[in-house]
């Protein structure tokens, strides 16, 4: 891993100390530079034109991030961003009354919140995997789970919004292929983090978005639809893009998974997130996942040796989100406190609106979620540890 041009890469880390990348990464000089180009081209040319003239590069997009995720391009949809995505797969899902969906305690109020609609309009239901000892989605108890035949999906996040543990998506996966359920996979914190394979998971669906990990831009994020079931499913939303119109009284839908985008889109955005995984491919996964798991152990280590800090992070493994909590300090002067450094220091928060079964089941209100990228360093990791010793308590 080459972290010196990571950091050549990213005009910012010269200015500041960026432990925000669960949120948004900051983007390295080739998505900035295929953003503005096209930016430009459409201030030159006009946005039909521009996008006219760029229309076989956009086609690439769908090309790379195949290959990110080891799927086929008509596979992939492009979406504004990862939560439309993840709508537009879940409402597809032709659920009945009395059929059942198992979620983790780790599962984004974003997503339980469209169960519970369902759950209201059309009477399905929603039931919670137990954890095992480690804190992670038990496997026996989803196995036994699965002998209900009512279960029609499984549907959960690989990596939580407040950290926990990396699923075990692999095992999960084989289990829901063995007993004839869709699993749809939110693969947001974990794309441009871990290796992230379709193939191996036997997810059927995943969403995933641009401006965490994958180091692209805001408003943009993608759905992955296996071939066999993408014909299956018709989309709640339909346009001309997603459909064509054959008489004044018959439409056909288009056979690939763009039937799940629409016409209008922002085509710098589109074109950023193509630049971000292929800038992320020539970086490595692998390696990456090495450097950021490395980095995020390191300052798990030195929170533990602060007093007052309590590291909150469980799994077998665990990615590069690391969250804790401070006895002398809440999550917001924490982030104050760090953000007011001379050399700025960006961390996050997280609360229990966001994960709230996992947060009530841990008994936790908040806590500070510092997220590493392979860009980062020990020294500024330092840095961090040397201002929380110096936190004003309250």
């Amino acid at each position: 891993m080459n972290v010196e041009q990571l950091r050549a890469d990213t005009p910012a880390v010269g200015q500041l100390i960026h432990f925000n990348n669960a949120g948004a990464a900051l983007m390295p000089a080739p998505v900035i530079d295929a953003m503005t180009r096209h930016i430009q081209l459409e201030a030159n040319l006009g946005g039909y034109e521009a996008a006219g003239q760029q229309s076989a590069q956009v086609d690439t997009v769908y090309g790379a991030i195949a290959r990110l995720i080891n799927a086929q391009p008509e596979e992939i949809a492009v979406i504004e961003n990862a939560t439309r995505a993840w709508d537009m797969a879940f409402y597809s899902l032709p659920l009945k009354p009395g059929q059942v969906v198992l979620t983790s305690t780790t599962e984004y109020a974003g997503n339980y919140i469209p169960y519970l609609q369902l759950k209201q309009q059309r009477g399905i239901e929603i039931r919670v995997i137990p954890n095992d000892e480690r804190g992670q989605v038990s496997l026996s108890a989803l196995k036994g789970m699965l002998d209900d035949d009512r279960v029609a999906l499984i549907s959960l996040p690989v990596i939580a919004t407040n950290g926990g543990p990396v699923q075990p998506i692999e095992q999960i996966g084989a289990l829901a292929r063995a007993a004839g359920v869709l699993f749809l996979l939110d693969a947001c914190q974990g794309v441009g983090q871990m290796p992230i394979d379709v193939q191996k998971i036997g997810c059927h669906m995943l969403t995933a978005t641009s401006r965490k990990y994958l180091r692209g831009p805001r408003g943009m994020g993608f759905l992955y639809v296996e071939r066999s079931l993408c014909q299956q499913l018709e989309p709640v939303f339909l346009d001309l893009h997603a459909a064509s119109l054959q008489t004044a009284h018959a439409f056909t839908i288009r056979p690939d998974a763009r039937r799940f985008e629409n016409w209008e889109c922002n085509v710098a955005a589109k074109l950023g997130l193509g630049a971000a995984v292929v800038y992320a491919l020539a970086q490595g996964i692998e390696p990456m996942w090495r450097r950021i798991q490395h980095l995020a152990d390191y300052l798990r280590q030195r929170l533990a040796d602060i007093p007052g800090v309590t590291p909150q992070d469980l799994g077998a493994v665990k990615s590069g989100i690391v969250t804790f909590t401070h006895c002398g300090g809440s999550v917001a002067q924490v982030q104050q406190w760090l953000a007011s450094q001379d050399k700025r220091i960006n961390v996050s928060t997280s609360t229990f609106r966001s994960t709230l079964l996992d947060m009530q089941h841990r008994d936790l209100l908040e806590v500070s979620r510092a997220s590493l990228h392979a860009y980062n360093t020990e020294a500024e990791i330092d840095t961090m540890i040397a201002a929380l010793r110096r936190l004003p308590q309250q």
